[in-house]
């Protein structure tokens, strides 16, 4: 049968899985960090001012974007039967239009217009002015929606809560609803990266470095890690939110729960800031050094994830340093002094793991058959360099520990100091094998994660903490 209205779809929420104020937002701030500050100014204008700024600065791909697929067949499926559809939107018309271009299943698109949002009872009087009260069905997932509902001849919601189905039942005439999505609690634990807190673990290397296990130290070492894993999963999401496009169009990482639309912009743009409260309190009991320290951390991170990481060999510097960091956190935190010997070595060990981590996405690049890094200042072509940097740091560090080995700390600390010897021939293996492997499209995106989930790598761990033990020990 022929339905009689006109189908009307909303786009935030409904048709997509996303909301197109924060998407233009996001992509407006990771092309300029400025933008900021010229949305603030825009918003001055109103909302629709504001919508518009961000829809001629963001560089929105239409095509990538988390559609809901079965919001996309029923506009299809009634389309086909003969029916005509309509996206009408809060969002920008531009940004409409685009989106309805991708998608071909529009007779016709309407938006926010820099002048006018296009937003409950407004967007309730435009319909019923348009195609009559009654005329149309209407499609949507909102409280803002209601006042379209009351003017509608039948009212459809997406994922609406069982609040808003008693709230819509009540208005609409006739009312239907759709559950296409379910979001569970991993999605939120996965944006978290609980994986990357593996990292962390190098606030308690100046503790062990200093066998100094008393409680006090171990306690102090503890919070340092707590408190890095908050903030750094606070980044993590930042940098999420800063690269929804270069995500969608990896063949792995559009998967993740922001980019995919398993989670809400909203909820993520939250969560990147509500993690930094915990993390300054526990930074904050931890002392006012390692507060500076954190702050500074935090700083360097959005700096880089803004900016820097697009700057070429200052990236690879910086992440090595953002390594660093968290040894020197973890001295700071305890009050241990840090070794000249393991600061070098940190710096070149991670050197190495920084451009290690960029060959493996240079040499994916290269497999999809694109010259240029996503969201990069490298090309293909800067291949040799960076592996020549993985390896060639990745040795230097191995010396610094060589020379470390034969110096008078190690031969107080350790009764059998020539133990360690081992360390360094493993380490060579590795990093050696681990270059290797990025270098055959092997890797994964980050080398630490590959590390964890590769066998050869968890052996050479085993084999080094035997090494240590047996120095100690012996």
């Amino acid at each position: 049968m022929k339905p009689r209205e006109v189908l009307v779809v909303d786009l935030d929420g409904t048709l997509l899985r996303s909301d197109m104020l924060l998407e233009s937002f996001w992509s407006a701030v990771g092309r300029d960090w400025r933008s900021v500050f010229l949305s603030v100014a825009a918003l001055t204008r109103g909302r629709a001012a504001l919508k518009h700024h961000l829809a001629m600065a963001s560089a929105v791909d239409a095509a990538t974007l988390p559609y809901d697929p079965e919001v996309v067949a029923f506009v299809e499926t009634w389309r086909r039967s003969g029916g005509r559809t309509a996206l009408v939107t809060a969002s920008d018309r531009v940004l409409a239009e685009a989106i309805a271009t991708h998608l071909g299943i529009f007779d016709e698109v309407h938006g926010s217009d820099g002048h006018r949002n296009l937003k409950g009872e407004r967007k309730g009087r435009f319909l019923e002015e348009r195609f009559g009260s009654g005329g149309f069905a209407y499609m949507g997932d909102s409280t803002a929606d209601l006042p379209v509902w009351a003017r509608a001849g039948r009212a459809i919601t997406v994922n609406a809560t069982a609040a808003l189905r008693h709230d819509t039942e009540r208005v609409s005439r006739a009312t239907e609803h759709l559950d296409t999505v379910a979001r569970p609690v991993t999605s939120y634990l996965r944006t978290l990266r609980p994986h990357q807190w593996l990292k962390n673990v190098l606030v308690l290397l100046p503790m062990l470095a200093a066998h100094q296990f008393d409680a006090a130290t171990v306690l102090l070492s503890v919070l340092a890690f707590v408190c890095f894993s908050l903030v750094a999963s606070g980044v993590y999401v930042l940098n999420d939110l800063l690269d929804l496009g270069a995500d969608r169009a990896h063949p792995r990482k559009k998967s993740r729960p922001l980019a995919s639309g398993d989670l809400p912009i909203a909820h993520g743009t939250f969560m990147a800031a509500a993690l930094l409260v915990p993390g300054a309190l526990f930074a904050a009991l931890i002392g006012g050094g390692f507060l500076l320290v954190m702050a500074a951390y935090y700083l360097l991170t959005v700096s880089y994830s803004l900016y820097l990481k697009r700057r070429i060999v200052i990236d690879i510097c910086v992440l090595a340093g953002l390594y660093t960091a968290r040894i020197v956190a973890g001295g700071v935190a305890t009050g241990i002094p840090l070794s000249v010997w393991l600061l070098a070595f940190a710096v070149f060990f991670f050197l190495s793991l920084a451009a290690v981590k960029r060959q493996a996405e240079l040499v994916d690049t290269a497999a999809r058959g694109s010259l240029v890094a996503n969201g990069r200042g490298y090309t293909v072509e800067d291949l040799p360099i960076i592996g020549t940097i993985a390896i060639s740091a990745g040795y230097v560090s191995v010396l610094v520990l060589t020379l470390y080995v034969n110096s008078p700390a190690v031969i107080e600390q350790y009764t059998l100091p020539e133990a360690l010897w081992g360390v360094c021939a493993i380490l060579l293996y590795w990093i050696t094998r681990t270059v290797m492997i990025a270098h055959r499209g092997q890797m994964h995106d980050d080398p630490v994660v590959f590390a964890v989930k590769d066998r050869t790598s968890r052996i050479c761990l085993l084999i080094v903490i035997g090494f240590v033990l047996a120095g100690s020990m012996a």
